[in-house]
């Protein structure tokens, strides 16, 4: 009687557990199987794995391969199919109907959807698609998404393509119940790199960061049947409920991503020059490094820019199979470049800067197809805006002082400082004409407003003036990957903040549980872990 007596309440502990669980949105475990409960080894030796219907998968593969394949240069195509389709504006991908399984004892999640999507260019030669894609997490804090591959017309079963970090992922609920997983990280995994492969040769290392995912999923409810909580949970499928409602979640993250990576480039240094540069300012220039310089000639300097981190990375990269050659003064700088011996004017009253650089870059590729030289860079700025312009020859001619980029400075960022005259990661858009240099086939690559690489200068107005020993970078975004040269590399076609280095986070966790269904779990499957205790509350009651 007294172990009769107990299991009740042990049964209802457990119950409240799991419900008290479920309140918490903010909870980033769920213990196994409940909080407090006194049988966790009971549960677990019998614990079921909950049915998972109505998922969705929302992921882009990568935003800069969309753009390449869709691009002037690949001239190819995106085609989804079985029940995949594509957000507008060559967005994100949603693969619906989702199916699967929870493990309350171990917290795997395994979900397989439907669609598939396939990326052709280059008039067949780039062949590549993904089909019957699954989610897989073993213990909540680290998974991955696998996929049919078919590249060439050969084909490969569930090859894990990318690596998922859950960790740090805080779970949502829908209108409808349904349990969101939103911006998963995910990483390109070895077998994912040979899958991006043309000519042989991967255009992506393993480690480069690929496009967020997106997971949504509802827990089947339970059947009343004894023994048979499995059966029936898959009448729901293909309603496709929360399968519209993700296509926005990929188009802001892609634009906050572009916009994070150019706008945060740009703060911080500059307007500490700004500040420092107006103390004591003095008309007359002062031998020995005064703090402000006055008008008068640019006596030397440097400008660094790396143009575009993706474009370096698609010369170098195994489809256009090109070089990057400096000469004339240039030479290398971090992941970009510097352009040296600078001239002309600038007038402190005014806070105006009109300099030249010498130097030239040369780009090419695709067996001299394409063949781009930039020379003769000037830098005009007044006020909080400037302009970047360059002798710009291609294989239709040469155009003098064309326009490249517009320029957004800080408010004094023009002043001198020690008889220098500095500017530390500007922000920098193509402008129409520049949209006209980077062209492949007579078509732009990139429309005008495009993001390009950060820009940084340093010019001396005195003659006693020091320029920094170390020119801050222009090497753009925050990828280390592999990077554009002087001579050919594997560099990675239009990569974008990938870290090549392929290294999970180390969460320091110890409990085996963790963000993918801690609090998500608890809320997901509150009511099929309440008709599961009490299913066995009322089997031993019975006996």
């Amino acid at each position: 009687m007294t172990t009769t007596a107990r299991r009740p309440r042990t049964a209802r502990r457990a119950a409240l557990a799991v419900l008290a669980t479920a309140t918490a949105l903010g909870a980033t475990a769920l213990t196994a199987p409940a909080a407090g409960a006194a049988e966790p080894k009971g549960m677990g030796q019998s614990a079921p794995k909950f049915e998972l219907k109505d998922g969705t998968l929302e992921w882009g593969v990568k935003e800069s391969f969309r753009k390449y394949v869709a691009s002037p240069i690949a001239g190819g195509k995106i085609e989804t199919a079985d029940g995949a389709r594509q957000a507008g504006g060559n967005g994100a991908f949603t693969f619906g109907e989702g199916t699967g399984t929870y493990d309350v004892a171990t917290h795997a999640v395994s979900t397989t959807f439907k669609g598939s999507v396939r990326f052709t260019g280059h008039g067949g030669e780039l062949d590549l698609k993904f089909s019957d894609l699954k989610l897989k997490a073993d213990d909540g804090k680290h998974g991955s998404i696998t996929a049919d591959v078919t590249t060439g017309g050969k084909s490969q079963d569930d090859v894990a393509i990318a690596s998922l970090d859950l960790s740090a992922v805080k779970p949502g609920r829908g209108a409808d119940g349904a349990m969101t997983f939103a911006k998963i990280p995910v990483k390109l995994t070895a077998a994912g790199a040979q899958a991006f492969a043309y000519k042989g040769r991967p255009m992506y290392q393993e480690g480069t960061e690929l496009d967020t995912a997106t997971l949504s999923v509802k827990a089947a409810p339970a059947s009343s049947g004894s023994g048979s909580q499995d059966q029936g949970t898959q009448t729901d499928t293909g309603k496709g409920k929360d399968a519209g409602t993700q296509t926005d979640t990929g188009k802001s993250e892609d634009k906050g991503a572009d916009k994070s990576t150019q706008t945060d480039a740009g703060k911080g240094t500059q307007t500490d020059a700004g500040k420092d540069a107006g103390k004591g300012q003095d008309p007359k220039p002062q031998p020995g490094g005064d703090k402000a310089a006055a008008s008068g000639q640019i006596l030397d300097g440097n400008l660094d820019w790396g143009v575009k981190e993706t474009f370096r990375k698609y010369i170098t990269g195994p489809i256009a199979g090109g070089k990057a050659e400096l000469s004339a003064g240039a030479v290398k700088s971090g992941d970009g470049y510097r352009f040296t011996k600078a001239g002309g004017d600038y007038d402190a009253a005014k806070a105006t800067v009109n300099a030249t650089f010498a130097g030239a870059l040369r780009f090419t590729g695709h067996g001299g197809e394409l063949d781009l030289t930039f020379s003769n860079f000037k830098v005009k700025a007044a006020g909080t805006t400037g302009t970047l312009s360059a002798d710009v020859t291609t294989k239709s001619g040469v155009s003098k002082d064309l326009p490249l980029a517009d320029l957004k400075l800080p408010a004094d960022a023009l002043k001198a400082k020690d008889g220098v005259v500095t500017l530390s990661g500007v922000q920098a858009a193509l402008t129409a004409q520049g949209e006209k240099a980077f062209t492949y086939n007579n078509k732009p690559m990139y429309p005008a407003g495009t993001a390009l690489d950060p820009v940084t200068l340093a010019v001396a107005v005195d003659k006693n003036a020091k320029l920094p020993a170390n020119g801050a970078t222009s090497g753009g975004t925050t990828g280390t990957g592999a990077t554009g040269g002087t001579t050919g590399g594997s560099g990675s076609v239009t990569g974008g903040t990938g870290s090549g280095t392929g290294t999970l986070a180390n969460t320091g966790a110890s409990t085996p549980t963790g963000a993918l269904l801690g609090g998500a779990g608890a809320l997901l499957l509150a009511g099929g872990a309440a008709t599961y205790v009490a299913r066995r509350r009322t089997g031993r009651m019975a006996a």
